[in-house]
C-alpha cells in the first residue's frame, strides 16, 4: 500500500496546530540506520487510508522527497471526539531485521461447525489480533483461521492453529491463549432469546385490531352467561 509524505521543517505544539488547520497531519519516521525524520501528510487522504486493514498490518511504501521508503505504522493519535488524526508515527523497515507486529485474525466456517449446527453452542472470538515476530517480507496481512471443526466443550487455542511460514507467536503472559471459546446455550436462555425476538418483531395493526375485537367479543359472551344479580 502506497502513500505520499512531505518533509516537515518546523516542530513543536504551535507548529503542529497550525499544520492541522491547513489540513495536514504531523508525523515522524524513525528506526533503522537513519535519523528520525519529521513528516507531514494530507489529512483527508490519510483518514481514508487508516480505514483499510492493510494500512495497520502490512509493510507500507512511503514516497518522500522523490524516494520510496518501506515503513510500518507504529502509532496513531486521534482527537478525543473529532474525526481528526493528531499525529502519526512510522518505523523504517530493514529486510534483515525481525519485527514484532500485531496482525488481525480472520475467522470463518463457524456456522458449518458441529458446535453451531448440531450442538446448540455459542462461539465467541476471544482474540481478534495476534502479536507475532517475523522478517518484514513474511508479515501476513491477516491470519486466517477455519472454525469448521469446532465442537462443544473444545475451545480453540493458539497451539491448535498453524501460523504462516516464518511467523512466530509472541507470548505476553500466556504461551497458549484461547482464541475462540465454545459454550452451550441453555434451554432457558434460548427461550428468553426467542421471547425477546418476538417482542422486537413489528406489530401488524390489522392483526392487533382483530385480536382486540376477538377478546372484546369473548368478554361480552362471558358477561352475558353470568346469572343476573338478585334485587
Amino acid at each position: 500500500m502506497k502513500f505520499v509524505a512531505f518533509e516537515r521543517a518546523k516542530q513543536g505544539t504551535g507548529a503542529s496546530r497550525r499544520l492541522r488547520i491547513t489540513g495536514r497531519t504531523p508525523g515522524i519516521v524513525y528506526g533503522g540506520t537513519g535519523e528520525p525524520t519529521l513528516i507531514e501528510l494530507d489529512h483527508n487522504a490519510l483518514f481514508h487510508a487508516i480505514k483499510k486493514e492493510a494500512f495497520h498490518a502490512s509493510i507500507l511504501e512511503m514516497e518522500l522527497a522523490g524516494k520510496e521508503h518501506k515503513v510500518l505504522l507504529r502509532d496513531l493519535q486521534m482527537h478525543p471526539y473529532k474525526q481528526q488524526i493528531l499525529h502519526i508515527d512510522f518505523q523504517r523497515v530493514e529486510a534483515k531485521t525481525k519485527m514484532t507486529v500485531k496482525v488481525p485474525v480472520h475467522y470463518s466456517g463457524e456456522e458449518e461447525s458441529p458446535a453451531v449446527k448440531t450442538e446448540n453452542c455459542l462461539v465467541n472470538h476471544v482474540i481478534t489480533e495476534l502479536t507475532v515476530s517475523c522478517f518484514p517480507a513474511d508479515i501476513p496481512e491477516f491470519i486466517a483461521v477455519d472454525l469448521k471443526g469446532l465442537k462443544k466443550g473444545s475451545p480453540l487455542h493458539i497451539k491448535d492453529i498453524t501460523l504462516p511460514k516464518g511467523v512466530k507467536f509472541v507470548a505476553k503472559g500466556q504461551d497458549n491463549p484461547v482464541l475462540v471459546s465454545v459454550s452451550a446455550v441453555s434451554d432457558e436462555a434460548e427461550a428468553d432469546a426467542a421471547a425477546a425476538a418476538a417482542a422486537a418483531a413489528p406489530v401488524d395493526p390489522k392483526a392487533a385490531k382483530a385480536a382486540a375485537a376477538k377478546e372484546a367479543k369473548a368478554g361480552a359472551k362471558a358477561d352475558a352467561a353470568k346469572p343476573a344479580a338478585k334485587k
